[in-house]
């Protein structure tokens, strides 16, 4: 295989990431015991929470920003290659079933499209032409979020995207994994938790994936506090999709209220299943259109319509 210029220049830039340096002193990992394997692995991913911590500040300026924009109707859509997109699709995914959220509320674009979700698609990653045309399937206004996701914070399809957001008024955050990225330059609020090399040179859906995958975390749950989402820790606005969803939704009810049996399943089949709703009509004893309205009027805030339910 003929070496060219470009393919030089792209080998001399994966030796200048944190993420993708050789580690010599794992040289021999394969001859191991499985178990001592297995250690070295844990003890690698007990430092990944270490590298979100030193980031909480970024991370909550980006959620409070995230979580105005939402309330005003925004969306927020990640936007990723290989791992880094299939996370975002997954993080994505668990928002309607855990929060109620609508299917286009938080979006998760993957460069290759759905495809690339169970198949990698060769080449996609490297477009910033596939971004820009993904982004404007979905007409971004100024109340929306966009947030590239790339391990070595130099994915083509990441920075185009946040850099296409960005010319449409949206609100971006870069996510990466090495340091001075040009993802977390290009973006709003830059994120780059830096976990250092893998175990294996240059896998990045270990360390670095587990890394996006908490950060995600806390982007879309505390988002979703602060829209009022939870009633304290309990999943109020779950979707009751099937029989444990359904067994979970009466038992978040009884955590809410302290209510019966009987009186849960009443107060469930009188706002059609809504758990948020059947809470707010047994704690302030109205019946389901009058709680149905109160969360209305209250921009779907269980505790302000408490509030507004106490004051008459």
């Amino acid at each position: 295989m003929t070496s060219t210029p470009h393919s030089r220049d792209l080998r001399a830039e994966l030796e200048s990431l944190t993420t993708e340096a050789f580690r010599p002193e794992l040289a021999d990992i394969d001859r191991l015991p499985t178990l001592d394997i297995a250690r070295l692995m844990n003890d690698e991913d007990a430092t990944v929470a270490g590298a979100v911590a030193r980031r909480l500040p970024e991370i909550a300026a980006a959620v409070d920003a995230v979580a105005e924009r939402m309330a005003r109707g925004g969306r927020l859509v990640y936007a990723g290659a290989g791992t880094a997109g299939r996370l975002g699709v997954l993080d994505a995914s668990e928002c309607p079933p855990t929060f109620n959220t609508d299917p286009e509320q938080v979006v998760g674009l993957i460069a290759g499209g759905r495809e690339a979700v169970v198949t990698s698609v060769e080449g996609a990653e490297d477009s910033r032409e596939l971004a820009r045309a993904d982004l404007d399937a979905l007409k971004p206004t100024p109340d929306d979020t966009v947030v590239g996701i790339s391990a070595s914070g130099r994915t083509p399809y990441a920075l185009g995207a946040v850099e296409h957001a960005r010319a449409h008024g949206a609100l971006t955050i870069g996510l990466a994994c090495n340091p001075d990225s040009p993802l977390a330059a290009a973006a709003d609020h830059g994120i780059e938790i830096v976990v250092g090399p893998e175990l294996l040179t240059g896998s990045t859906r270990l360390k670095a994936g587990t890394a996006q995958k908490l950060v995600l975390n806390m982007l879309s749950t505390i988002t979703m506090i602060r829209l009022g989402k939870t009633y304290g820790n309990l999943m109020v606005d779950v979707r009751a999709s099937n029989d444990k969803l359904r067994a979970r939704s009466r038992r978040i009810v009884a955590l809410a209220t302290g209510a019966s049996d009987d009186e849960v399943e009443a107060a469930l089949a009188a706002t059609d299943g809504e758990v948020k709703n059947a809470v707010l009509a047994i704690l302030a004893e109205v019946d389901g259109p009058t709680a149905a309205r109160l969360l209305a009027e209250c921009g779907g805030h269980l505790r302000e319509a408490l509030a507004a339910a106490a004051k008459g």
